[in-house]
């Protein structure tokens, strides 16, 4: 073994230490000798406390759980007052978070709300537009049928014979229908253009309000997930980084202004559509009623030339019945000439005859007495008499000649006339019953 003594060393609370508490220092023990514990320890130093490092260590011990036991319950204490505090704040943070994710569900729901009244304003807005449309086009169909028929009237009219083709009323108020449905075709079309980029101006306010609802209902969606969630919730779970900021991000007017901007958009488009809607009504209204007016103009026209023609060809045939009456008596006045004058040719053959057999008398007999004068002026009154017959045969033949150019350039007249007022009457009018009437000129 060896020969040293072992001594034990003071002890030390190293808490008292770390505290800051002063640590008493040892006794210094006097140098005197210590009593022996037996004869084993006979010449060697005692290895045990002294009495005084035992009260000194023990009353350490005492001091230290003293500060020890004080300092916890200033630790309890103000770790009472804390989480009671933060337990209070807390619940009071968590109840405005609810209750402002609340007022928010509200405000994104009237907003939303707000976009779908116009999204369905919107849709009917275009589904008028589209029957519109769809009338417009109609309509538009529906004028070839009165441009066929004013152009078919034209077209019949021109094989009108010799004196009958004239430029009337009726083929004035033709020409006028026909530029007016050319100028009705082209506005149907412009308002038909307009009509369709109404509808592409709708559906792309619609489309943008609908993408805006689209992300306030899922907005909604999430924030009323949230607002459910309480301390109790088993789905809630740790995300760290969900407090951090995050780039361009809106703000609460900036948010607010987008959608009132969209909205206005759309209350643009919808007022717009309903100013299209009441012209494109006042077109087709306006364009029917034009060419329904224009073609009772027409068929007056063509009534009233009907009627002069009928008139026309009635005196006509009563003044051809009169002059066919009148060849009738001319021709009978001619032959009763010609009867006339041979009736002459005996009596003058009778008193011709007698002259020239009394020119035969001979010598003094060869006398110019009574009844050679009465013969000689009988022969110069039936010679005055045929000469005034053949003259009146002449004039007669050349009367009948005249009523005979009369008679037919009377009938070709008539025949023309009888054209023409089958051309009017069973042509054009007959086609012209076909004329649309207003409701399908509106396009329905």
């Amino acid at each position: 073994m060896s020969s040293e003594v072992l001594v034990s060393r003071p002890h030390y609370d190293s808490r008292a230490v770390a505290q800051g508490v002063p640590q008493r220092e040892p006794p210094v023990e006097p140098d005197v000798p210590q009593p022996s514990s037996g004869s084993a320890t006979a010449g060697y130093r005692s290895a045990k406390y002294s009495a005084g490092e035992w009260f000194s260590n023990y009353h350490t011990i005492l001091q230290q759980a003293g500060a020890d036991q004080h300092e916890a319950r200033s630790i309890q204490r103000e770790s009472k007052t804390l989480y009671q505090d933060t337990e209070t704040a807390t619940l009071k943070t968590q109840a405005q978070g609810t209750r402002l994710l609340g007022g928010r569900l509200q405000e994104i729901h009237h907003w939303k709300s707000e976009l779908q009244r116009h999204i369905e304003q919107l849709l009917a807005d275009t589904e008028a537009l589209l029957a519109l449309k769809s009338r417009l086009e109609k309509a538009l169909d529906a004028t070839e049928t009165p441009y066929a028929i004013a152009t078919d009237n034209l077209n019949c009219r021109t094989r009108r014979l010799g004196p009958d083709l004239v430029r009337d009323t009726v083929e004035e108020e033709l020409l006028k229908e026909v530029d007016l449905i050319r100028s009705v075709q082209a506005l149907l079309k412009r308002t038909t253009a307009q009509v369709v980029s109404q509808i592409k101006m709708n559906r792309e306010a619609k489309q943008t309000l609908e993408l805006d609802w689209s992300d306030k209902y899922q907005a909604y969606n999430f924030d009323d997930q949230s607002g459910r969630y309480s301390n109790m919730s088993l789905a809630t779970q740790h995300h760290p980084s969900s407090a951090t900021v995050q780039d361009q991000v809106s703000n609460g007017t900036s948010w607010t202004k987008f959608t009132q901007d969209n909205l206005s958009k759309a209350l643009q488009e919808e007022q717009a559509t309903n100013s299209l809607r009441v012209l494109v009504e006042r077109v087709l209204q306006d364009t029917s009623e034009d060419l329904r007016v224009q073609c009772s103009t027409v068929d007056r026209a063509f009534s009233q030339r009907c009627e002069e023609l009928i008139e026309a060809k009635t005196q006509l045939e009563m003044r051809l019945a009169q002059i066919l009456e009148q060849i009738g008596a001319q021709e009978r006045n001619i032959v009763a000439l010609q009867q006339a004058i041979h009736n002459k040719e005996a009596p003058l053959r009778v008193a011709q005859s007698r002259l020239y057999l009394r020119s035969l008398r001979p010598n003094m007999e060869l006398c110019r007495d009574e009844p050679q004068f009465s013969l000689e002026g009988e022969v110069r009154q039936i010679d005055a008499t045929l000469a005034s017959l053949h003259q009146q045969l002449s004039e007669a033949r050349g009367s009948l000649s005249h009523l005979e150019e009369s008679r037919i350039t009377l009938e070709k007249d008539i025949n023309c006339k009888t054209h023409s007022l089958f051309i009017e009457r069973e042509k054009c009018m007959t086609h012209r019953k076909r004329y649309p009437a207003v409701s399908t000129l509106s396009g329905y």
